[in-house]
């Protein structure tokens, strides 16, 4: 391993990548620790704690995914979600709209530019309206438990509203989603890896810490009663937890090899003809991005139904997408499955590998070039991408399963939980390629030790 950072670090354009990286993490991790104007942080907290109550509540899940921000009410309390709830919605704008897809496909800068240009837009709307949610949820909070907004912030209103304090959590929040943007960005363009999924990785593995300590006290090793997490729980979770991550690895990198031939090429005296080629057609094609996409859109309707509370009739309705509940769960396994094949079917191009291929001189044994092996290629996604979206929202599913039978705290579910780790380990597995293709681009080898051909 220490070999492996010695290489790593010896490679000039990938140190300073790796090192840019690492700096916008840590500016991240610091704005979740600045409140907001006017929010008493120790107060929050414990009132947080008080509404959970280590009951089926979506508030801990968000809190996981914001490394703690969420429950402290800081800065970055609305963590990326706006962004990605903003891509989704524009990646779905895009396939309804033929008008932009050729506008893309046309003009792929200029495409990708406007696209970016509508998505930061509806960014910084949905950012306006999930953090007035936020303020009003908290001045409803602050007479139920009072001290939890400062007086000379809370006390300047017009109205009967305190129009400061809105003020305040409106911009600050909105603020720190767009830069939170921002900076996802600039890791993606001039650092290593995904920015945005790496700030949710980070934000997820900051939450670490304090779940190991939740374990450790429900384990209740201090006394020789039985603590409410049990040993042989745990050992369970354990299982779990590593099948997760196996099943994880094994949906990401497994792929189809769909055996390929070529004309034969002359060289010299001699004829070869290459046996080996094949198209790698992924299982999951779309990687976890179906899983961050399934989650971003239950939390924006499920919150508003926290906010709005059980005797409002609309929030009972929306209720249902609490996590825990059957119909959380069941749309949970539908998103999923909807977003791999979305996500597929907007990312893989089988007429464009069917035109290199016949450019080429390539072909599948037994299908004609052109149409016929885009319908072939086509058909054989369809399929595997089946396969995959299944395992993968099984993945996902089955710790809030085992959770259930087993009646383990939520804090420690939701970690453990198939969303944190699928997301967890995809993006380690994404970053790690890329760190290793630029390995291999200096001829060294990458973490894999095997064998490769020089």
């Amino acid at each position: 391993m220490i070999q492996v950072f010695k290489k790593i670090f010896s490679v000039p354009e990938l140190k300073s990548k790796i090192l840019f990286t690492l700096l916008m993490i840590l500016v991240c991790r610091i704005g979740a620790y600045i409140p907001v104007p006017g929010i008493n942080g120790d107060e929050v907290v414990k009132v947080f704690k008080f509404s959970t109550g280590g009951g089926q509540n979506l508030f801990q899940l968000m809190d996981i995914f914001t490394g703690g921000a969420f429950a402290k009410m800081t800065l970055i309390a609305l963590g990326v979600m706006p962004y990605i709830s903003a891509s989704i919605i524009m990646q779905l704008l895009m396939a309804l709209s033929s008008s932009l897809q050729r506008e893309v496909k046309e003009n792929s800068d200029h495409g990708k530019r406007k696209m970016g240009k509508w998505v930061r837009i509806l960014t910084l709307v949905l950012a306006v309206f999930q953090s007035w949610i936020f303020a009003k949820q908290a001045i409803s909070m602050n007479y139920a438990s009072p001290g939890m907004i400062f007086y000379h912030i809370f006390s300047v209103q017009l109205f009967g509203v305190p129009w400061l304090f809105f003020l305040l959590v409106i911009f600050t929040m909105t603020t720190g989603t767009m830069f939170l943007m921002w900076i996802g960005e600039q890791i993606t363009t001039s650092g290593i890896g995904n920015g945005i999924s790496l700030i949710i990785t980070i934000g997820i593995v900051a939450s670490l810490p304090s779940t190991i300590g939740t374990i450790i006290k429900q384990l209740n090793l201090d006394s020789q009663e039985s603590g409410q997490l049990t040993f042989s729980s745990l050992l369970v979770l354990a299982a779990v937890f590593v099948a997760i991550i196996v099943g994880t690895i094994l949906v990401i990198q497994g792929v189809r090899k769909v055996p390929l031939q070529y004309a034969r090429r002359t060289s010299g005296n001699n004829e070869s003809q290459s046996n080996d080629a094949h198209i790698p057609l992924k299982i999951n094609y779309a990687g976890v991005i179906p899983v961050i996409f399934a989650s971003s859109i239950l939390m924006f309707p499920a919150t508003i139904a926290q906010f709005l509370g059980g005797n409002n009739m609309i929030g009972g309705i929306i209720s249902l997408l609490s996590p825990g509940s059957w119909f959380y769960t069941l749309s949970y396994v539908l998103l999923i499955v909807f977003f791999t094949y979305f996500w597929t079917a907007t990312q893989f191009h089988p007429d464009q590998i069917s035109s290199d291929m016949k450019k080429n001189g390539a072909f599948i044994p037994g299908v004609r070039q052109g149409k016929p092996t885009a319908e072939y290629l086509e058909s054989c996604m369809n399929r595997i991408t089946f396969v995959g979206a299944i395992f993968l929202a099984m993945i996902a599913i089955l710790p809030m399963l085992v959770s259930r039978m087993l009646s383990v705290d939520q804090v420690i579910s939701h970690f453990f939980g198939g969303t944190s780790l699928l997301i967890l380990v995809g993006v380690v597995l994404d970053t790690t390629k890329q760190i290793e293709s630029h390995l291999l681009m200096k001829k060294y080898d990458g973490f894999m030790t095997r064998k490769r051909a020089k």
